[in-house]
């Protein structure tokens, strides 16, 4: 069987190991999770005196695919073009006419397939957590290790003032633990059974209703649905927009990766593996396929938020289109993620750093990152206006003559050397003087990431 996703065609499909999501979403293993939702109601049922005990047993001994015969389940959704009921007939088939008669009792179809859709993206999430807490732990290894190498900050493409490049992973760290906040939460309400009927009511169940759907619930390790509504598809759209959230944080990481690793810059890279290869007509080439890929997942995540939102807005109890439609979606935005996550973490686990060459790229804009230290020194002898507007005369005339030197400039300048000497305007121009707290906010957000990789 193919899986709900299809297959994609990456740069990086195969040498990069599969998250395990993709094999959670074959249509054997969504099968198989409706069947221990007829088990958890069967079973419920007979503790409750509505199923017979023994019809329970052999309904619970018989609910494995290995007993059906799903070429006669395929067969028949031909057919019948429903996406459970073939697979009822057969649970009933092979559990005889005793057991069989009491197979799927009370239910109808949605309660079954939402509620088996639950126990996939249970077992998808466990998949999504780990690899965010792999990514944060790998986040933390590189703000500890760069917390003190010293980069050009920018804004707007151009030079800012320093950093260090622990800072910049700081924001990717303060990013994935919101992010994994949010699906932390956000996953919550969409792990719920609900057997309460075609309508919500427990129509067919009665008084015992409540009860049923609370011992499925603790049968399956999930939550009973407060209101047992087919109507409500508000929970699952909410955890792909957290999804996509998070895609898009992994977006940044990757395309300041991907920029650090062009040849202008040559910051950093990604791991690149021996013997990869770049391009087939220039053998020099070490492309980001890994962050390449990682942009490309990111836009999927992003771009299934819209159309979750948009399958919420059905008319009255219930939608089986707009049901299906978002159960798929939910399959590739988590499919996606934990391709995007795996590849993610390989970079972070991987990435090359190169200081001297951070360094050297800070040297290009001959000190000016100095030049707001320069600014507010002056400010406290002239006022900061007043500096803000010698400060800029000086920078752009080092700018437009390219042979000025900023540094001699200002040590020249008779309104700037009124009020600082010579040494003094050095200091303020080393760029090692001028990262403020950039350490400390590294070490921090270093702190933070393993705190939540331990559970704390």
């Amino acid at each position: 069987m193919s899986d709900v996703a299809g297959e994609a065609s990456r740069f990086t499909d195969y040498s990069v190991p599969d998250a395990g999501i993709r094999a959670i979403y074959t249509q054997e293993s969504i099968w198989q999770a409706w069947l221990d939702v007829e088990v958890a109601l069967a079973q419920a049922e007979a503790e409750l005196g509505i199923v017979p005990a023994d019809a329970a047993r052999r309904i619970t001994e018989v609910a494995r695919l290995e007993n059906l015969d799903l070429d006669r389940v395929v067969a028949d959704m031909r057919i019948q073009g429903h996406p459970l009921m073939p697979l009822i007939e057969e649970l009933v088939r092979v559990a005889g006419d005793h057991a069989g008669g009491w197979v799927h009792w009370g239910a109808t179809t949605q309660n079954i397939t939402q509620s088996g859709n639950a126990i996939l993206i249970k077992r998808a999430h466990r998949i999504i957590n780990q690899l965010v807490l792999d990514c944060l732990g790998a986040m933390a290894d590189l703000a500890e290790r760069s917390a003190t190498m010293i980069m050009p900050g920018r804004t707007h493409g151009q030079h800012a003032v320093p950093i260090t490049f622990g800072v910049k992973v700081a924001t990717w760290i303060d990013d994935f633990l919101r992010g994994h906040d949010r699906i932390r939460r956000g996953v919550q309400p969409c792990l719920r059974v609900m057997t309460a009927g075609a309508v919500g009511t427990y129509a067919s169940l009665g008084a015992l209703g409540p009860k049923v759907q609370q011992r499925v619930a603790e049968k399956l390790r999930l939550e009973p649905m407060p209101v047992p509504s087919r109507a409500l598809l508000s929970p699952q759209s909410a955890y792909i927009t957290d999804l996509a959230l998070l895609a898009s944080c992994a977006g940044r990481i990757a395309i300041e990766i991907e920029t650090g690793m062009q040849t202008e810059f040559g910051e950093v890279s990604e791991p690149v593996p021996e013997g990869s290869v770049g391009s087939s007509t220039m053998p020099h080439k070490r492309n980001p396929k890994l962050c390449a890929d990682v942009l490309d997942l990111s836009a999927q995540g992003r771009g299934l938020a819209p159309e979750a939102m948009g399958a919420i807005g059905h008319p009255h109890e219930a939608d089986g289109g707009a049901t299906a439609k978002l159960e798929a979606i939910m399959a590739a935005a988590l499919i996606a993620m934990g391709d995007m996550l795996m590849r993610l973490k390989i970079v972070l686990e991987g990435l090359e750093l190169f200081p001297a060459r951070m360094k050297r790229n800070l040297e290009l804009s001959g000190n000016m990152s100095g030049s707001e230290a320069v600014m507010l020194a002056l400010g406290e002898e002239i006022g900061r206006d007043e500096a803000h507007r010698i400060v800029y005369e000086i920078a752009m005339q080092a700018i437009k003559t390219e042979e000025d030197d900023f540094e001699e400039l200002l040590i020249d300048d008779e309104r700037v050397a009124g009020a600082l000497s010579a040494p003094q305007i050095r200091e303020l121009l080393d760029p090692t003087k001028h990262v403020g707290r950039s350490p400390e906010i590294a070490r921090q957000a270093a702190w933070r990431a393993r705190e939540a990789v331990a559970g704390r």
